[in-house]
């Protein structure tokens, strides 16, 4: 940790001039000058990197100590400020505290006021820079949740020591980024209830020609703790995971010279959490009307053939074209096949190619024929194939391909399957880790904001705040 006082106050003994620190800027970078060319000059080597890196820590030290004149260079401390009690705080002393800031380990004096009511301690400016109970400036912080999101808490501190130059805890890393994660998803909680109370603001925008939802869910390791009592997905054993239930909304303006679709770029944005059903669609609900879900000439929900994707569609996206992914359909086909025929090859890639052909052509009712008519020997199989015909025969009009094609739409569910690997998978499904659900839904909920491209509106937004 870097050597500050850790955001503790102590008595100002005075402020430094404009002079006394360019003084000592001009003698750091002296001092380093004549190192290195003594060491150019004994060994007769130029060692580039050293030299930078050199370089990049003189100048951070320099930054840093100009930094902490600057914001010492506050008017005159005024006699009174406004204490959260509700009574006049008084001035008491100007006091000295240290930082983490992305020039590195700083100090700066600001006005202290005591309230003689509730006997509380405050700094004013500490609200304004927004350093108010942290030892890490905004700027650090930052980048500690675009660290935390991407990668391990562990592997986010090498990356900030490397590439920041800033030392840090991997410990710290997790606290920052998760409770940015926390403030996101309590400004998502504030839209989710507006929308609940249908009380969201209609949206300004041009119309979107084709509007799509997709959702799908994807087990994430979690502690001991957060899977007591809860199933396993074998009968029998206990839970490993909990299931975060991911959304994705995109856009499709025009398709290709073959009348296939095109995805707008940049158009994706995401939702996810481990919660149930029921607030996940409120979740989901409230992007797709940020999104221009109101505005959408044609609205389409993708999805495999889980019945609360169903549900939600119902209950949230009424009057939109069902689709189930042609390619989750196709799958069902061959596992089956696999089953029925585990020693014969050739008949199972001829039965299963038989009904991966009606299933392309939407003839459902003819594909679900053939599974009635199987008569398997074992009653586990004879389940399997009564589920799988009672799986089509549910969405049979979720499968009709060659309409949907016909009209230029998506058949299949790769958006939200990717965000599976990309949102949820690569940062929360890693070896060795395990989550608490508050944790998991802090860092999707941040991950969200910056793979949607919202982070930076967020950030302003919070600066504003401040």
């Amino acid at each position: 940790m870097p050597a500050t006082s850790g955001g503790a106050d102590s008595d100002a003994t005075g402020k430094k001039t404009a002079e006394a620190v360019q003084q000592e800027v001009a003698q750091e970078v002296s001092r380093l000058l004549q190192v290195i060319f003594a060491g150019v000059h004994k060994t007769g080597l130029t060692d580039l990197e050293a030299i930078e890196m050199a370089v990049r820590g003189a100048m951070h030290r320099a930054g840093a100590a100009a930094l902490g004149q600057l914001l010492s260079m506050d008017s005159a401390p005024a006699p009174r400020a406004i204490c959260g009690c509700g009574g006049q705080a008084r001035f008491h002393s100007l006091r000295r505290r240290g930082l983490l800031s992305v020039l590195g380990p700083m100090e700066f004096s600001r006005a202290y006021y005591v309230c003689p009511h509730c006997h509380q301690g405050q700094s004013p400016r500490d609200r304004e820079l927004d350093v108010e109970g942290t030892e890490f400036s905004p700027g650090v912080r930052r980048m500690m949740a675009a660290v935390g999101s991407e990668t391990s808490f562990e592997q986010g501190r090498e990356q900030l020591e490397l590439l920041a130059g800033l030392e840090v805890t991997a410990k710290a890393v997790e606290r920052q980024a998760e409770a940015i994660g926390a403030a996101i998803e309590a400004g998502e909680q504030k839209e989710i209830r507006q929308a609940k109370q249908l009380d969201l603001p209609e949206v300004c925008a041009p119309a979107v020609p084709v509007f799509y939802i997709e959702m799908d869910g994807t087990g994430v390791p979690v502690t001991v703790k957060e899977r007591a009592g809860r199933a396993g997905k074998k009968e029998g054993e206990p839970a490993r995971t909990r299931e975060v239930k991911l959304g994705c909304v995109f856009t499709q303006t025009t398709t290709d010279e073959d009348g296939r679709p095109i995805r707008d770029p940049d158009s994706t944005s995401y939702v996810a959490a481990i919660e149930t059903a029921e607030e996940f669609g409120l979740r989901l609900y409230t992007e797709a009307w940020r999104r221009g879900w109101s505005r959408a000439r044609q609205r389409v929900v993708l999805g495999d053939g889980a019945v609360w994707i169903w549900n939600l569609a119902e209950q949230h996206f009424p009057g939109a074209i069902q689709i189930v992914d042609l390619y989750h359909a196709r799958q069902h086909i061959w596992e089956l096949a696999a089953k029925l025929f585990p020693n014969d090859e050739r008949t199972r890639t001829r039965w299963a190619a038989l009904c991966v052909d009606r299933l392309d052509a939407g003839k459902i009712e003819a594909l679900v024929k053939i599974l009635r008519q199987l008569r398997p020997d074992s009653d586990k199989l004879a389940q399997d194939v009564d589920n799988d015909a009672d799986y089509f025969e549910r969405n049979a009009e979720r499968m009709r391909y060659p309409k949907f094609r016909a009209q230029g739409l998506f058949v299949g569910s790769g958006v939200v399957e990717a965000g599976c690997r990309t949102v949820v998978g690569k940062r929360l499904k890693c070896s060795g880790m395990f989550w608490t659900v508050r944790g998991a839904n802090a860092i999707l909920a941040l991950r969200c904001c910056r793979l949607s491209s919202r982070f930076e509106d967020y950030w302003e937004s919070r600066s504003r705040a401040a």
